[in-house]
């Protein structure tokens, strides 16, 4: 058991230092600072005022309408008036056409492969056929689409393809 000091313990009464209220800093301290505060507002505001250029008040307190500012339009150059009024003769020749044009997006052993490639594409919203071949190697299934009266025509066709993701398609000349 732990040994207790009866001797030097103070008795708890009414006068202990645990309840006493905590100090509030000194009110008038306080008032003399805003006081000060507001004395020096009012005195920067009154040199302010006494130290302001007249003719600057006057001219602010009653502005003036602006002058009018008469814009000058350039006068256009000699050159580009006779551009304008030039006349250009220009030979266009007509591109001769290779030919017509087939793409070919597959080449297939069998037939279940070239109808799977081939629903793809109708998917893609173009219209392609299948082809079958007989070579030296077997029988092969192609699937193509055309013919195309322009390699652009055949381009065009070709990248709404690779925007579903069927690359690999190729363009000939058809024969």
């Amino acid at each position: 058991m732990a040994q207790h000091d009866y001797i030097n313990k103070k008795p708890a009464g009414r006068n202990s230092k645990k309840n006493a209220p905590a100090k509030k800093p000194f009110p008038i301290l306080l008032a003399v600072i805003a006081i000060l505060l507001v004395g020096g507002f009012a005195y920067t505001l009154w040199f302010i005022k006494s130290n302001a250029d007249p003719k600057l008040v006057e001219k602010q307190a009653n502005p003036s309408a602006p002058a009018k500012v008469e814009v000058v339009i350039p006068r256009t150059p000699e050159f580009i008036k006779e551009i304008r009024n030039h006349e250009i003769q220009v030979e266009v020749k007509e591109l001769e056409q290779k030919g017509p044009y087939v793409m070919q997006c597959g080449s297939f052993r069998t037939h279940a492969q070239a109808e799977s490639l081939k629903a793809k594409i109708a998917f893609a919203g173009l219209i392609s056929e299948i082809k079958q071949a007989e070579g030296s190697n077997g029988t092969w299934y192609k699937v193509r689409l055309g013919p195309y009266k322009t390699k652009r025509q055949a381009e065009s066709d070709k990248n709404k393809l690779k925007r579903v993701k069927i690359v690999g398609c190729g363009i000939w000349g058809w024969t």
